[in-house]
């Protein structure tokens, strides 16, 4: 197997979905629509073995320091072989290119994003003038960082974490 992380295309939106959907389905990654997929395309990194779609994961930015790692998932084939490790880690270039200072991520998968440097937080780590700021926004996942309570359903259970970027 050789592993090729690149950008996604609006081509991968279908196979991205369905690499998603059985995590989706088990409540572990939010269920989205196919439209949301095409939409966000240019915030996923894809690992792709051949023609095939083994992994992928989204940085998402929230403000001018601080983005959101999402949709952080591989197949079930290649769970185990440093897949998500290195999509993570190709994020995390991506963030810090941007000039960004911290990520964040609401996980199941403490373990693995502690071993990545991540630690976990309570509330959400931005100040009263930017969270006003974020109040505005349309995005579902913007809510959950938010932690307001129209996302409770999505995130019971989830951990809150964060990794400062030096």
């Amino acid at each position: 197997m050789t592993i090729q992380l690149r950008p996604a295309k609006p081509s991968d939106v279908r196979n991205l979905a369905s690499l998603i959907e059985p995590y989706a389905a088990r409540r572990i990654l939010i269920s989205k629509e196919l439209i949301s997929y095409f939409e966000d395309v240019q915030e996923f990194t894809v690992a792709a073995d051949g023609d095939r779609l083994v992994g992928c994961g989204a940085l998402h930015v929230l403000w001018d320091d601080i983005a959101e790692v999402r949709t952080l998932a591989v197949s079930g084939e290649v769970l185990g072989t440093g897949v998500g490790h290195q999509l993570l880690t190709r994020l995390e270039a991506r963030a810090r290119e941007m000039g960004l200072k911290r990520l964040f991520c609401l996980t199941f998968e403490v373990d693995f994003f502690t071993r990545h440097g991540f630690r976990v937080i309570e509330g959400t780590p931005v100040g009263t003038d930017v969270y006003q700021e974020l109040l505005r926004s349309h995005d579902d996942g913007v809510a959950e960082f938010l932690d307001l309570a129209k996302v409770k359903p999505n995130t019971l259970g989830n951990t809150r974490m964060l990794k400062e970027l030096y």
